[in-house]
């Protein structure tokens, strides 16, 4: 289906695009943890670029914070990362990622835990966290656990909480800058959701220390 060599990124971006998006979305989302799937041609977008733009994938070492069904950490081993590891606290998540992981014959690390618990040092960490919106800071919560253990950071947040986001990780002696800006569609999933479809304006940025 790909190949990796060396240090040439053979997957083009499309095909990228198409294998992730055979990897399922929540089946079953849970409304306390905010599971929003990543969109398959945004995360492909984002991986492309921390790829090829930043260097921040190809051989190195990957951690996925609140992995979900796994497309990020998949999509990395697929664009040649020495390692991933994918972590969530939900296990029905983490079981389609695993299953996929061995779908597509992708050796990763499927963690059940809480991120608050991580400890290492990864090279890059990636993550579509919780906005915020039903858990007060979870966001943040994220963010702290990154910054613990990556050396640089690839986040998904509401373009509402950037200005926010941006003042907190400067006292945390951080920097970030907007990668991509878009709107994140997402289906009808809760009680709550009365249209079929809603469209977040969100921004995706690259984070690292001063």
């Amino acid at each position: 289906m790909f190949k990796v060599k060396s240090s040439e990124i053979l997957i083009r971006k499309r095909d990228l695009e198409i294998i992730l998006q055979s990897i399922p979305a929540h089946q079953n989302p849970k409304i306390k943890l905010e599971q929003y799937t990543i969109p398959a041609d945004l995360a492909a977008d984002i991986l492309f670029r921390a790829c090829h733009t930043y260097g921040d994938i190809n051989g190195k070492s990957v951690i996925d914070l609140g992995t979900g069904t796994g497309r990020l950490a998949l999509g990395a081993m697929m664009l040649g990362a020495q390692s991933v590891v994918g972590i969530d606290i939900d296990l029905d998540s983490l079981q389609t990622a695993r299953f996929n992981s061995k779908r597509l014959e992708l050796e990763a690390d499927w963690l059940l835990s809480d991120i608050a618990s991580l400890h290492g040092l990864f090279d890059t960490v990636l993550m579509n966290p919780p906005f915020g919106t039903k858990r007060p800071h979870s966001d943040i919560k994220f963010l702290r656990a990154a910054l613990n253990i990556g050396s640089v950071i690839y986040s998904i947040h509401k373009s509402t909480t950037i200005s926010f986001l941006s003042r907190w990780l400067e006292d945390q002696n951080a920097k970030s800058e907007t990668i991509i800006e878009t709107r994140m569609p997402i289906g009808h999933q809760f009680k709550f959701h009365t249209k079929k479809q809603y469209f977040v304006k969100v921004h995706v940025i690259r984070i690292h220390r001063h």
